[in-house]
């Protein structure tokens, strides 16, 4: 039998709701970031990188763009003979068919996939956060402390703490109290949602979870306090790196802007915690006679013959005369055409700008989904959503 230590589920199925037109037709954590990135490439980067190198990837929403990149792996030397990525859709069964239902359930429907593996540990990740991270140091610990299960956690500020999970703790680390985004949290240690289980004990949770139909089958709501109203020994594992939910327009933007830092504090230029992501063999990027460009991130492939300010410009995006673009996220394959005004928005891939277009003024993040047309002398006014498919007038 195959026998790995740990292996990991990745958690990638969700809409992303709050991220508006961007995730119209994406998952989540297919969306565009930092010139070359998609969000999923961080958490797949840190497995390799952590020497975990069997990861199931739980897709349901809008799975195409997600799947093929992902393809079999190769940018994250995952494609193995044993082990390697595995997406992970819902699928049809001889009984009970049904989508994933909650983070515990979409687990539950892959308990035959894990078990073929007969792992001593399960690492749940969610695939939409924007992070560097160790995993085998969080191993390292969960072991010392001989735990049942090992939550992560970061400091978050007070106002922002009902957003996430929040657990009290003992002087030794140990979990005390944990609820769901409270009211009124009791601390501000929140779950980065990665946990560590012992594979024999969380299997038997899931299938209890899975057999209750009075619970509403999430980890956070319903596995973790059933854990610890059993008494199991339940650790934080504090993380005071670089972390960010890039879960509204507003903190996309925002964490595409901190790459622009002077001193950026994630470094992506790190060889010892590389992040990869699938390659389209562009050419190099070309900045035109007359071109400017001060403060931003090109990707292979672009050609700039206007003027950028604070942008990332992601591959194959195309940029004319007379153009000026600042504080702006132009993702893959994007054209802007001559004479257009574009500030602070983020334009999502293959979209077309056509000259004259004033797009945004610098005070809202202005969106624009995927394939829109901007037509000639069009204005996008501060702050709009554009769906994708739009023509705009």
């Amino acid at each position: 039998m195959i026998k790995k230590e740990m292996i990991a589920m990745l958690l990638a199925g969700g809409q992303g709701s709050r991220l508006g037109v961007l995730t119209a037709k994406v998952a989540k954590p297919a969306v565009a970031f930092g010139g070359k990135y998609r969000i999923i490439d961080f958490p797949l980067s840190n497995c390799i990188n952590s020497g975990v190198d069997t990861v199931g990837v739980l897709t349901q929403y809008q799975p195409l763009r997600l799947n093929t990149h992902i393809g079999i792996g190769i940018p994250w030397d995952l494609d193995r003979n044993i082990g390697g990525v595995t997406v992970l859709p819902p699928y049809e069964k001889s009984e009970n068919s049904e989508w994933y239902t909650g983070t515990a359930n979409a687990i539950y429907q892959n308990l035959n996939y894990m078990e073929s593996f007969n792992p001593e540990y399960v690492l749940i990740l969610s695939g939409d956060h924007i992070y560097k991270m160790d995993y085998s140091k969080m191993l390292d610990y969960h072991i010392a402390n001989n735990a049942d299960s090992t939550i992560a956690v970061i400091d978050v500020p007070r106002s922002e703490a009902s957003r996430f999970g929040i657990m009290t703790c003992d002087e030794e680390g140990r979990i005390v109290d944990f609820t769901e985004k409270p009211k009124e949290p009791k601390s501000t240690l929140a779950s980065m949602g990665i946990y560590i289980f012992k594979w024999k004990l969380i299997r038997q949770y899931l299938i209890d979870d899975g057999n209750d139909p009075e619970s509403e089958h999430d980890f956070g709501k319903n596995i973790i306090p059933r854990m610890l109203e059993d008494g199991r020994k339940m650790y934080a594992y504090s993380f005071d790196g670089y972390w960010r939910d890039v879960g509204t327009i507003d903190s996309l933007w925002e964490t595409n802007m901190e790459l622009l830092d002077e001193n950026p504090q994630i470094d992506l230029n790190d060889d010892k915690m590389r992040i990869y992501t699938r390659n389209f063999s562009l050419p190099p990027h070309y900045i035109a006679p007359g071109a400017s460009v001060k403060n931003s991130i090109l990707a292979d492939g672009c050609v700039i013959e206007g003027e950028v300010e604070n942008c990332v410009i992601h591959s194959g995006v195309k940029i004319g005369k007379g153009s000026v673009v600042k504080n702006s996220v132009i993702m893959k394959d994007t054209v802007v055409r001559t004479d257009c005004q574009i500030d602070k928005a983020l334009i999502d891939e293959e979209v077309v700008i056509e000259q004259g277009c004033k797009v945004g003024e610098g005070n809202n993040v202005t969106v624009i989904g995927y394939h829109c047309v901007a037509l000639e002398n069009a204005t996008v006014e501060d702050g709009a959503m554009i769906y994708p498919d739009t023509i705009l007038h």
